[in-house]
C-alpha cells in the first residue's frame, strides 16, 4: 500500500509565502510523476502543477509564483508559493503516480490534503 501526507499549510498574509510537502511511503519501486490539487469550498479539485521526467506544467492563475520540485531519493515533492494571494485560499493535495513493481502497472494516489489560508 502507498500513502501521501501533505504538510505545510496554515495561515498567511496575501503577499507572503508558503511551503508545501508531501511524502510518499510504503510499496513504491518508482513514481511516474506527482501533482499538487487544490479545492475551495463548493468549487471543483483544480489542477496546480505536476511534475514529471518530461518537466513541469503549472496553472495559469499560479505561474510566475509558484514552483514544484521534486527529491526522488526522498520520495517527496514540494510546492513552494510565493506572493500568495486571497484566491489561493483552498485545501490543497498531493497525488503521486506510483508503481508498486518492476513489471506492474502504476496508478493513482492521494493525499489527505493540507489547508492553505491567505488573509488579506
Amino acid at each position: 500500500q502507498v500513502q501521501l501526507v501533505e504538510s505545510g499549510g496554515g495561515l498567511v498574509q496575501a503577499g507572503g509565502s508558503l511551503r508545501l510537502s508531501c511524502v510518499a511511503s510504503g510499496s513504491i519501486f518508482s513514481i511516474n510523476a506527482f501533482g499538487w490539487y487544490r479545492q475551495a469550498p463548493g468549487k471543483q479539485r483544480d489542477l496546480v502543477a505536476t511534475i514529471s521526467s518530461g518537466g513541469t506544467n503549472y496553472a495559469d492563475s499560479v505561474k510566475g509564483r509558484f514552483t514544484i520540485s521534486r527529491d526522488n531519493a526522498k520520495n517527496t515533492v514540494y510546492l513552494q508559493m510565493n506572493s500568495l494571494k486571497p484566491e489561493d485560499t483552498a485545501v490543497y493535495y498531493c497525488n503521486a503516480d506510483v508503481k508498486t513493481s518492476g513489471w506492474g502497472p502504476t496508478y493513482m494516489h492521494w493525499g489527505q490534503g493540507t489547508q492553505v489560508t491567505v488573509s488579506s
